[in-house]
């Protein structure tokens, strides 16, 4: 099972024109360790800043789910902040693909579709859609290796496989976020999209990891991948069950 870690290193950049509230956190597989970066300039600001926490409808397709296996969840293993859950509120959410450079087309097309069958499975419980340019996208996926893992007294002490992180930003006055998603080039195959499936599912909302080997969010990646699991869906319909201030207007800007 993962260990939660909370680092409160946040800082708020405020532009003089977008007056845009930044925050960036991380999200790391591949080490069975869950870390979370937090930070947030002030409590005081927060609190003239930040909408209130609301639950949003469910999206339908969510709203349709039924589990007919009674799989349970794992809602329980899933971190909030101070924004609330992560949820999308607005949709289809946008994602974009970066095609890799720096290798044969054959091996980029291959990489584009892998990736793009992570976001087809997904597609099934929330609407997503793929765009062409990344100014417009929710969700940015790249071909890029992850920062190197560094250890409390600051040693580098393993590669990452994925990571996934997102920033906080307004427009006209709403709180919405964005995420960006890394997967190391070493990843090729079932275990690139393995690894896809699974940082997707942390940027559709659910940020935290699974116990279970069978779960496409088990905090650690294994030989045989296993697929979007009823547990997975269960626990993503709990999350938008959740309030969250994402998604709802600034009122105090």
């Amino acid at each position: 099972m993962g260990k939660i870690t909370l680092h409160p290193i946040f800082n708020i950049q405020e532009n003089l024109v977008l007056r845009r509230l930044l925050a960036v956190l991380t999200l790391a597989i591949g080490t069975g360790l869950l870390v979370i970066f937090a930070s947030l300039k002030s409590d005081a600001i927060l609190a003239k800043s930040l909408p209130s926490q609301q639950a949003h409808s469910l999206p339908p397709t969510l709203a349709q789910w039924q589990d007919s296996t009674n799989s349970g969840d794992y809602f329980s293993q899933v971190a909030t902040t101070e924004l609330g859950y992560l949820v999308w509120s607005q949709f289809p959410v946008r994602v974009y693909l970066a095609r890799p450079q720096g290798i044969s087309n054959q091996q980029a097309e291959a990489w584009v579709n892998d990736v793009l069958q992570t976001v087809q499975e997904w597609s099934i419980y929330l609407p997503l859609t793929i765009v062409e340019e990344p100014e417009v996208a929710d969700i940015k996926i790249l071909q890029k290796a992850p920062p190197l893992e560094l250890s409390p007294d600051k040693k580098i002490t393993r590669a990452r496989s994925a990571l996934t992180s997102y920033e906080i930003y307004t427009n006209n006055n709403l709180l919405l976020h964005r995420f960006t998603i890394l997967l190391s080039p070493s990843q090729t195959g079932s275990y690139l999209i393995a690894a896809a499936r699974h940082e997707l599912g942390h940027a559709l909302g659910i940020w935290g990891h699974s116990p279970l080997q069978t779960d496409a969010l088990y905090f650690s990646q294994v030989r045989n991948s296993p697929n979007i699991s009823p547990r997975d869906v269960n626990t993503l319909k709990r999350v938008y069950q959740q309030p969250t201030s994402l998604g709802w207007i600034i009122s105090n800007y």
